[in-house]
């Protein structure tokens, strides 16, 4: 059995989305997924492409992904990943495919000088709480995710300053 963990390629953007709704699905999100598959393209590979993907692939079959961006920690002084997406299908769970993605990309972050790779990860996911924390992960209790969305956001964005 052989794993393979590649870049995306142009002409891979229904892929990626096929993923990205079977992560929603599972984290019972799928209501939240807007994103079409020329907006995953156009991320991907637009004109200014800030968006990177890398595909697991067991045997030549695509079988998860790692979805990220580059942020910047102003405390370090240096940038960072932020790992948007990780999954991989249940059929191919346990044999090393999600921890072989992370690691990958603690590969980019430490070839580039950066100093960190950071994601987030549902309360109610157990299973994946505990495998972050065998890697060393921490999580980050004291801190809070804030998200604005919606009509919030479009009332933000008209709020006089």
């Amino acid at each position: 059995m052989s794993l393979n963990i590649r870049r995306v390629r142009p002409g891979e953007a229904g892929l990626v989305l096929a993923f990205i709704r079977e992560l929603a699905e599972y984290e019972k999100l799928s209501h939240e997924v807007e994103a079409t598959e020329a907006d995953i393209a156009d991320a991907l590979f637009g004109e200014r492409p800030q968006l990177y993907c890398a595909i697991a692939e067991w045997n030549g079959e695509p079988v998860g992904f790692a979805v990220w961006f580059a942020n910047f920690s102003t405390f370090s002084g240096r940038h960072g990943i932020y790992l948007e997406d990780l999954y991989v299908r249940p059929s191919h769970r346990g044999r090393g495919l999600g921890k072989a993605l992370l690691v990958h990309l603690a590969k980019e972050c430490v070839d580039n000088g950066w100093s960190r790779l950071q994601w987030a990860v549902l309360d109610w996911n157990a299973p994946s709480i505990a495998f972050y924390k065998s890697l060393g992960a921490v999580m980050m209790d004291d801190w809070t995710l804030c998200r604005v969305t919606g009509p919030a956001l479009t009332r933000l964005a008209g709020s006089a300053t």
